[in-house]
Parts: C-alpha cells; sequence; structure tokens
C-alpha cells in the first residue's frame, strides 16, 4: 500500500483534474504527463518558488503545467524537449502568479521559511556559525545577482542544460553561457576560492 506523502496527494488531484472518459490515446498520454510529474515536480516547486511565490501558489502553478501539459500532447502538439516546454510554462505562469500576488499585497516576501535550511544538530557551534555566515555571505551574492542571471543559475541547479535555459528565458544560448559563467565567478570569490 502506497503512503500519502506531499507527492503522491498533488499527484492525485492532477489525476483528478484530468478528465477521466477519454480514449486510449489519452490513457498513453496521461501515463506520461504522470511520469513526468512524478519525475520534474520537485525541481519544479523549487524553481517557482525562487521566483517569489509561495509553496501553496506554487503547487497551484504546477498543477496548470502539467494540465496544460497533457492538453498540449493531447492535441498531438510537438514532444521535443518537454522538460525545457514544462520549466518554460512554470516560468510563465509563476510570473504571472507573482504579479497577481503583488497587486492583492502591498508587500511581498521573498523569503519562505519553510525552504529555510536547518544546520545539522551533530554540528558544533563554531561549525554552525561559519557555516551559516558562508552560506549567508553565498545568498547575499546570489541575490545581489541581476535577474537574468539569477534564474539562469537557478534553472541550472536544477538540472537544464544550457539550450533548455535560453528556451525558457528566451534569450541566446550564449547570454546563458555569460550568465552562468559570471554567476560561478561571483559565488567563487564569495566563497574565498
Amino acid at each position: 500500500m502506497a503512503t500519502d506523502t506531499p507527492n503522491s496527494a498533488a499527484r492525485l488531484a492532477l489525476l483528478g483534474a484530468i478528465d477521466a472518459s477519454f480514449d486510449t490515446h489519452a490513457h498513453e498520454v496521461e501515463g506520461e504527463v504522470v511520469a513526468l510529474f512524478d519525475e520534474l515536480r520537485d525541481g519544479l516547486l523549487r524553481y517557482v518558488v525562487s521566483l517569489g511565490i509561495g509553496v501553496h501558489d506554487g503547487e497551484d502553478v504546477i498543477q496548470e503545467v502539467f494540465l496544460s501539459l497533457f492538453r498540449h500532447l493531447r492535441q498531438g502538439r510537438s514532444r521535443q524537449n518537454l522538460r525545457g516546454w514544462v520549466f518554460r510554462v512554470a516560468h510563465n505562469l509563476a510570473l504571472k502568479q507573482r504579479t497577481r500576488v503583488q497587486r492583492r499585497e502591498s508587500k511581498v516576501t521573498a523569503y519562505d521559511p519553510s525552504t529555510k535550511h536547518q544546520p545539522d544538530p551533530a554540528a558544533n557551534p563554531e561549525e554552525q556559525l561559519a557555516w551559516s555566515q558562508q552560506h549567508g555571505q553565498l545568498l547575499r551574492v546570489v541575490s545581489a545577482l541581476p535577474e537574468q542571471e539569477q534564474l539562469c543559475l537557478r534553472l541550472r541547479a536544477e538540472g537544464l542544460r544550457y539550450r533548455e535555459i535560453a528556451d525558457v528565458l528566451d534569450i541566446s544560448l550564449g547570454s546563458v553561457s555569460n550568465s552562468i559563467a559570471r554567476s560561478m565567478e561571483r559565488l567563487m570569490r564569495a566563497d574565498g576560492r
């Protein structure tokens, strides 16, 4: 018997949102979409949350992305680079969601306490302080990067190839390469390497 994890609950919500009355082709598409959901959900959620929306809104965005993917595939559209397609749609929907939230609230908190890294309880106080200072310095460097460089870095951290990042952000491959190189150089300098 499967345990009820956040992933399985989100997967069930996705399946419930897909109309159950379809033909064999639709069942194949459903299987493909569910497999992609299982593979990409966690990284996609991290990415959309990094764009400044909350986890709950991020879950809604992800569900909409995979419903859109189902419709896209069901209509026989391109299957080329579905991972990049999913991240691109998520990127656009997350930005729209962020704009809606910003309109509702006068200020947006980019920091989500649920994503705060908890130091290893076995680490001694000196190690915790050193790690905290280093982590804080790296976060400040990332926060000071131009938005495009931050987005390139986050997508690369989620495992997307440079070509996929270029497609998601609608920029040139050279811009992706330069952005990531500059970001890594700044991070290494801040880390003392």
